[in-house]
């Protein structure tokens, strides 16, 4: 049973199935960091639940951050068993990429395909959720302490490394039937008409609050469809 499906239960379905559980996997952005310190009000699953609780209020809808700053998609494999599927999650948002573009394209794909088998696995659905773009130059505000790795990661952009990690992973999950929630993709449009570096707090990978928003109005869209466009009937209503 998806989430789609899951709020849409009446009181006595409730019951039997209970409430919706959302694991986060991912990095510093999915953990919480936008300004320079752990932003949890605006983070975009905090974001998402509200969301979700505005369809169907009575619904409790639990976010579980299992996202760990500095990680990539192999850590996050390794705290799989114990940090993620220990909370019978209906539903795995998966988001690694930015930390990963350091590493191995090889090793990437194959701890995003083994954590997408586990969660298969384990009767929860999952969604691949691309992460943001990378700075594409270093402007003049850039925080000392980011200077010297944000010519790297500039790098990474605009020579096509971020592209090719990404794109690759997104074709990886296509084939496997895993839901792609492609957030890159929204910020790769964004970078035609705007200057997506200054969409970034600290001018290398951090997201503002506003494109927290981006991220959460783009996983409701893919989690809930049409349902938005749902009425809901007397049998589904709580009445309490």
């Amino acid at each position: 049973m998806n989430v789609k499906q899951k709020i849409l239960l009446n009181m006595k379905e409730l019951f039997e199935k209970g409430p919706i559980n959302i694991v986060i996997l991912g990095d510093s952005v999915s953990h919480g960091a936008i300004n320079g310190y752990q932003d949890y009000e605006n983070v975009y699953h905090n974001k998402l639940r509200q969301k979700l609780n505005a369809f169907r209020d009575y619904m409790p809808v639990n976010i579980i951050n299992a996202s760990i700053g500095g990680t990539c998609a192999l850590d996050g494999l390794q705290r799989l068993e114990t940090q993620v599927l220990n909370h019978n999650p209906d539903l795995v948002i998966v988001c690694f990429g930015l930390n990963d573009v350091n590493g191995e394209l090889e090793v990437y794909l194959d701890s995003l395909k083994q954590i997408f088998e586990k969660c298969i696995r384990a009767d929860a659905d999952v969604i691949f959720m691309t992460p943001n773009m990378l700075n594409t130059y270093v402007p003049d505000d850039t925080p000392k302490e980011h200077y010297e790795y944000a010519h790297i990661t500039a790098e990474y952009q605009n020579s096509g490394k971020m592209d090719k990690y990404i794109y690759s992973a997104i074709d990886m999950a296509k084939n496997m039937d895993v839901t792609v929630c492609d957030c890159y993709g929204e910020w790769k449009e964004l970078s035609k008409t705007k200057d997506t570096t200054m969409l970034l707090a600290n001018r290398i990978n951090h997201p503002t609050p506003e494109m927290h928003t981006l991220f959460a109005d783009k996983l409701y869209e893919t989690i809930m469809g049409e349902t938005e466009n749902h009425t809901l009937s007397d049998s589904t209503m709580f009445k309490g």
